[in-house]
C-alpha cells in the first residue's frame, strides 16, 4: 500500500465590509425596547377598559417577543480598536476577518477565534499573569475560561527568544539568543494553517537559528576561510564579526519558514554571543595569547625600523664609525632596550668605546 501525502487546503482570508453599523443597531434596539414596553402598558390599560380587538393581541405578542428575543442582536456587537482584528466563524466556519476599527454588527452566533490567546512567551503583547497561589489560580483558570480576549493583535511584537547553546562551524559550542520583530500577516492562515501560531513562531525560530549559526565560526581565524555568505568564495564572515549578516541570513531563513502560518518576520537581532561557559575560560586565554602575540609583532616591527633609522643617521652624519661586530652589539642593546616589558636602567659607559 503506497504512503498517501497529507494535503492540506490553504485558507484564504476574507475581509468583511459594510458591518460598521454596531452603533446603529445598539439605538434601534433601545428604541424598540421602548416602544414595545410603552405599547405593553398601554396594551394592559386598555384591557383593563375597553378590551382589545385581534390586531392589538397580535402587537401585543410581538411586543413580548421582541423583549424576550431581541437582546441576541446584541451578541453580535463587536469593538475593535486600531491594529487589532477578529477572526469569526459561525457554527465551525470561516466567515470573514474584521481588521478596522470601528463598532461593528456581525451575525448573532458569530464567535471569535484565536487559539493563541492565552499563550505567553514572555514577548510584548502579552498579558502579563497575576501571581497568585496554586489554589486560586486554579479557581481563577475555571471562572475566566469563557472571558478570554480572543482579538489578534496586528502590531509589531518583539519576541525574545531564550538563549540557544549551539555548536559554530567548528565544533565550539556557543550561546546565542536573538530577538525577532513579527506580526501577523494574514489572520486566516495563522489561526487555521497553524495550531497555535505563536508557538509555531517560537519553535520555527529555534530551528533557524541553529541552521545558520552552525555555518559560521564564532570568530575570524587566518588559518582558515570557508563560504559563510553563500555565494561560493570563502570569505572572513563569522558570528562575532558579521553579526548583522547572520541576523539578516536568520530572518530570511525564519520568513520561509513561517510563510505558511500567514507571519511576517520585520527584523532580526542577535542580542547575547558568548561561547558557552564549559570553555570560556580556554578560550579567553586563546584570545589573550592571540592579542599578547600580536602586540609583541608589532613591537618587533616598530623596534626595528627604529634600529634601522638610528644606524643610518650615525653613518651618514659620521657620528661614530662601528665595524660589523659593534653594530651587532649595538641593534642586539637597542632590541633589548624597545622590545623590553620592564623599564629600563641605562649604563653610561665614561670610558672608551673600545
Amino acid at each position: 500500500m503506497k504512503d498517501q501525502e497529507v494535503k492540506t487546503i490553504p485558507m484564504e482570508e476574507k475581509i468583511l465590509k459594510g458591518h460598521k453599523i454596531g452603533v446603529f443597531v445598539l439605538l434601534g434596539y433601545f428604541l424598540g425596547l421602548g416602544l414595545s414596553i410603552a405599547y405593553i402598558i398601554e396594551y394592559v390599560n386598555a384591557t383593563s377598559y375597553y378590551g382589545t380587538g385581534f390586531s392589538e393581541k397580535l402587537v401585543f405578542v410581538l411586543a413580548i417577543l421582541y423583549i424576550s428575543l431581541a437582546w441576541i442582536f446584541l451578541c453580535g456587537l463587536k469593538v475593535l480598536r486600531p491594529g487589532e482584528a477578529y477572526v469569526l466563524t459561525v457554527f465551525g466556519k470561516y466567515i470573514g476577518t474584521i481588521k478596522e476599527e470601528g463598532f461593528y454588527c456581525v451575525h448573532p452566533f458569530a464567535r471569535a477565534f484565536n487559539p493563541a490567546a492565552e499563550t505567553e512567551l514572555g514577548q510584548s503583547g502579552d498579558v502579563k499573569k497575576l501571581k497568585k497561589s496554586s489554589s486560586d489560580a486554579k479557581e481563577n483558570q475555571s471562572s475566566t475560561r469563557g472571558l478570554v480576549d480572543k482579538r489578534i493583535s496586528m502590531k509589531v511584537m518583539t519576541l525574545n527568544n531564550s538563549k540557544q547553546k549551539i555548536n559554530d562551524y567548528l565544533g565550539n559550542p556557543v550561546e546565542i539568543g536573538i530577538a525577532v520583530m513579527w506580526k501577523v500577516k494574514d489572520t486566516a492562515k495563522a489561526v487555521f494553517q497553524v495550531d497555535n501560531f505563536k508557538e509555531y513562531l517560537s519553535l520555527q525560530t529555534d530551528t533557524a537559528l541553529r541552521n545558520i549559526v552552525r555555518q559560521y565560526p564564532y570568530d575570524m581565524n587566518p588559518n582558515y576561510k570557508i563560504d559563510t555568505t553563500g555565494d561560493g568564495e570563502p570569505d572572513d564572515g563569522s558570528l562575532r564579526g558579521s553579526s548583522q549578516v547572520v541576523a539578516q541570513r536568520i530572518k530570511e531563513d525564519l520568513q520561509n519558514r513561517v510563510d505558511f502560518a500567514g507571519l511576517e518576520i520585520v527584523d532580526t537581532r542577535i542580542t547575547h554571543l558568548s561561547y558557552a561557559p564549559e570553555i570560556a575560560a580556554a578560550m579567553l586565554q586563546r584570545q589573550q595569547a592571540a592579542a599578547l602575540i600580536d602586540a609583541r609583532a608589532m613591537i618587533v616591527d616598530g623596534a626595528t625600523g627604529m634600529v634601522e633609522m638610528a644606524l643610518d643617521q650615525l653613518t651618514q652624519k659620521g657620528v661614530v664609525d662601528l665595524d660589523e661586530e659593534r653594530k651587532a652589539a649595538m641593534v642586539s642593546n637597542l632590541m633589548v632596550v624597545l622590545c623590553s616589558n620592564s623599564e629600563v636602567s641605562p649604563i653610561v659607559n665614561s670610558g672608551s668605546l673600545y
